[in-house]
């Protein structure tokens, strides 16, 4: 099973969300091309209520242990109660461009786009 899908797979068990969203970003990243490293989740769920946002980070870190400890190297996280998701205008933040790295760099660039170790 791909990452993007066993990522997907655990948060819908997990957690009775509204609105569950897994995005691969690590195109935006200086990773081989089709790597599954960077991640944009949002989930709306009640499970949420009353949680502080480390408490709902620690609930999602729980979930992907395994994903965590393995293939996946960053996870922007953003999650909502449906009340929260309904005052958010029903979107989450764009994610920023990567400014690490050796993305700015041509020669390791060029080494990417050709799927060389690195």
């Amino acid at each position: 099973m791909k990452v993007q899908q066993a990522i997907e797979a655990k948060l819908a068990e997990a957690f009775d969300a509204s609105v569950l969203s897994v995005e691969n970003e690590s195109h935006m990243h200086s990773v081989p091309p089709n790597s599954e490293t960077h991640f944009k989740v949002t989930v709306v769920s009640p499970a949420f209520e009353g949680l502080m946002k480390v408490r709902r980070h620690q609930a999602i870190y729980k979930v992907l242990a395994d994903e965590l400890a393995g293939p996946v190297h960053a996870l922007a996280l953003h999650l909502y109660t449906p009340e929260e998701w309904r005052e958010s205008g029903q979107a989450s933040p764009d994610s920023p461009n990567c400014m690490g790295g050796s993305k700015g760099d041509e020669a390791m660039a060029a080494k990417l786009k050709q799927g060389d170790d690195v």
